[in-house]
């Protein structure tokens, strides 16, 4: 018999409920963040003045800051807790890039790296991006990119541990995932998190503050219209950029990355990795849109005291529609002989045997050594461990068939199987 979990539905998505303790800390925050101000000026000084540098490199990201703190500020509706976890991120990703200009300064040879033929599985969330990219991360052959790292990508020159010493950073990121457990218990149902976690690229194309990552912190019209309405290739070689001194500092051969960004970023991202392997993943959009919101909307009672899930519904239902149209627009872009398209159904019937066929498509060995780190990897996180969460579309005030017959357009496209 199974030991797993029974399924859960969410009842409390409008109106969060929280443990005593939890409480406790949430209140704290909100006291903290209301000395806070997220301003450009404000967080860059932050920054600077806990790494001891100035150089942020290219300035151009100055404009989008200020762009993303004023939609912050007017269209966030964050509580104070919210205002102190922005402002730690966004001070955050500011250290990162002071810390990673001050590493290519004193080592110009991280540029000299290469980045060859990198395996891109570019897919929503829900569409079976995480397995698969998990599934290929298992593999020793392949370079992919821990949760830890991808918050903290390099570490100041005076924080460098002694020898056999553990690395600060992963006991950072286990005491801010210890938090996130208690305060959103069914989150890993829906997305385990772990320090090792692999995670996705799109934490380091935040540090040049152009990315879609934003918006899920909050519904953000400004941001969103300002980042699609750049060409997004400077940013994504700065992506380039840290993965070469991500390479330099660790090692690593052939890389695995994913994001769902790429999926509206197509000539971007051949053009930045006009050597890779693209993996392309589709699933029902109502499904995925039913998860993604209800994930999203959980996630923001960290942020705010009352979440607007209607508001939240509508946000993203429009975002993951023009999403889907630039994909479906854009598909070509991708080099045929180099993409493959990965349908949800078909993957979950034969796992191992789709990873196969992206192996062979990208030239990847799979050899005994991946097979057998595969199989310990599923072994040890079987679908659906800690047990499932019930998705209704129609709590985010969203109608099942009205998103089908918008969505249509892209099922068609890519013959993708219904989902009841």
């Amino acid at each position: 018999m199974s030991t797993r979990p029974a399924a859960v539905r969410i009842d409390d998505l409008a109106e969060p409920r929280f443990t005593d303790e939890v409480r406790a800390i949430l209140d704290f925050m909100d006291e903290a963040g209301s000395q806070l101000a997220l301003e450009p000026a404000a967080l860059m000084g932050a920054a600077a003045a806990e790494t001891g540098l100035d150089d942020f490199g290219a300035a151009d990201f100055g404009e989008r800051l200020d762009v993303l703190c004023r939609a912050m500020r007017e269209e966030g509706g964050f509580n104070g807790a919210g205002v102190m976890q922005q402002h730690a991120f966004l001070t955050g990703l500011l250290k990162n890039r002071l810390l990673i200009e001050d590493l290519v300064r004193r080592h110009p040879e991280i540029l000299e790296e290469r980045i060859v033929a990198p395996i891109i599985i570019c897919g929503l969330p829900r569409t079976g991006t995480t397995h698969l990219h998990n599934l290929m991360s298992a593999d020793p052959a392949l370079r992919s990119l821990p949760y830890w790292e991808s918050l903290e990508p390099v570490l100041a020159e005076r924080a460098q541990p002694a020898p056999g010493a553990p690395d600060p950073r992963k006991e950072r990121t286990e005491m801010a995932l210890s938090f996130l457990d208690a305060a959103m218990p069914y989150f890993k149902r829906m997305h385990e998190m772990t320090v090792e976690h692999t995670h996705e690229e799109i934490q380091l194309l935040a540090i040049d503050f152009s990315t879609m990552l934003f918006e899920t912190t909050a519904p953000m019209p400004t941001w969103r219209d300002h980042y699609l309405a750049r060409d997004q290739r400077p940013s994504y070689a700065y992506l380039r950029r840290v993965l070469k001194v991500l390479q330099w500092l660790r090692g690593g051969m052939r890389w695995v990355l994913k994001s769902p960004q790429h999926l509206e970023q197509f000539p971007a991202l051949v053009d930045t990795f006009p050597d890779a392997t693209f993996v392309v993943t589709h699933r029902d959009p109502v499904s995925v849109t039913a998860s993604m919101v209800t994930m999203i909307a959980y996630s923001a009672r960290l942020t705010r005291d009352r979440v607007d899930v209607e508001g939240i519904g509508h946000y993203w239902a429009d975002r993951l529609e023009r999403m889907l149209g630039r994909c479906a627009t854009e598909r070509d872009v991708l080099p045929a002989d180099q993409t493959i398209d990965v349908r949800f159904d078909e993957f979950m019937a034969d796992d191992l045997a789709m990873v196969g066929r992206v192996y062979d498509l990208a030239g990847q060995p799979l050899d005994e050594r991946a097979r057998s780190s595969m199989a310990t990897f599923m072994a040890e996180h079987p679908r659906g461990k800690f047990g499932t969460v019930e998705y209704a579309l129609a709590q985010s005030g969203l109608n099942a068939e009205e998103r089908r017959d918008a969505l249509r357009f892209y099922t068609d496209r890519f013959a993708v199987t219904l989902e009841s």
